[in-house]
């Protein structure tokens, strides 16, 4: 399975890389994330609980960071399993265009693959599950990184760009589980 999409932030490109390296941010715009912990340098462990269709369970997962060109792109590689109910596994791309000074684009392709009593309930189930999840992780995303950007500007200064952290692509591992596996 391939995913394919792109999202305009109202943030710089700083500020964006900041937030998407963000792990408490990320847990809390992720549905049913339940915990992101950092296990060694660009590793990861996360633990949600997301259904597709009549299938639903709690997944734990590991992902790690490669190929980091901060602040511009990164590559995560992610495995999580379910247990009996599947496991998805695959890797994805983000990349961050800065548009203006108070827009990004956010690209993302990721391949998936899934199997056990995920793989049985359909493509087409998981595609629309992929793509709601998507959404309401770029809607809740959006909505945490303008209320980050509103005391800055309210203040009369640019955002404050964090150093980055070794999770940046971890965002996008989580959108893309939570468009894999997440309630549509």
């Amino acid at each position: 399975m391939e995913l394919r999409g792109e999202r305009l932030l109202a943030a710089d490109r700083a500020t964006a890389w900041a937030a998407l390296n963000d792990t408490e941010m990320l847990r809390l715009c992720v549905p049913g994330c339940e915990s992101i912990i950092a296990t060694g340098e660009n590793q990861f462990e996360i633990v949600m609980t997301a259904a597709v269709g009549p299938v639903k369970a709690r997944f734990k997962g590991k992902m790690a960071l490669a190929d980091i060109d901060a602040p511009n792109a990164y590559t995560m590689k992610f495995d999580a399993s379910g247990g009996q109910t599947g496991f998805a596994r695959g890797e994805a791309r983000v990349t961050l265009t800065e548009q203006s000074s108070r827009q990004t684009k956010l690209t993302y392709v990721a391949n998936a693959h899934i199997g056990g009593k995920l793989a049985q309930v359909g493509s087409r189930l998981i595609d629309a599950a992929a793509g709601a999840t998507a959404d309401k992780f770029f809607e809740a995303f959006g909505a945490q990184l303008a209320a980050r950007a509103a005391p800055a500007a309210e203040a009369g200064a640019p955002a404050q760009p964090v150093a980055p952290a070794r999770i940046g692509f971890f965002s996008l591992l989580l959108a893309f589980l939570k468009r894999l596996f997440g309630r549509a």
